[in-house]
């Protein structure tokens, strides 16, 4: 073989092999390159799902504490339906009592109403009674006066 025949050989495995050293020095900075990009992304997926915890975390509380408030504001409106009730009933109840009260007062009121009706129309009727009787004597005293009077005329003529 001739020199530069060699020569050439030479220089293009020399080139060959540089070229597959960059190759290997290019393999090993893309392959360092990926690594740090794989951990660059598994950090963010990290970061991700914390904060994804992290709100999911807060959601729940949100509701657990809404849960809380509407439960106290449901405790608090039954405890007012509960006291507004038990002031009506007792309100009621006293209404139905002085009712009550005011229907025995107006019984008791017409007995003694009619009671004393039936007083006033007795003692009317004996009023009438005694008024009938004078009457009746006053008629019988007049009659006898005027037979006495008419007999005294009859004796005169």
């Amino acid at each position: 073989m001739k020199k530069t025949t060699l020569t050439q050989l030479a220089l293009a495995i020399a080139l060959t092999a540089g070229l597959a050293a960059c190759s290997d020095n290019s393999q090993q900075q893309a392959q360092e390159a990926a690594d740090k990009a794989a951990a660059a992304t598994k950090q963010a997926a990290a970061d991700a799902q914390a904060a994804a915890q992290k709100a999911a975390d807060a959601t729940a509380e949100a509701a657990r504490k809404a849960a809380e408030a509407a439960q106290q504001s449901a405790n608090t409106a039954s405890d007012a339906i509960s006291q507004q009730a038990n002031e009506a009933a007792a309100a009621s109840a006293d209404a139905a009592a002085t009712a009550k009260d005011k229907a025995d007062q107006a019984v008791d009121a017409t007995k003694e109403a009619a009671k004393d009706a039936w007083d006033a129309t007795k003692a009317a009727g004996n009023e009438v009674k005694e008024g009938a009787k004078e009457v009746g004597h006053e008629v019988a005293e007049t009659a006898k006066e005027a037979k006495e009077a008419a007999k005294d005329a009859a004796d005169k003529e």
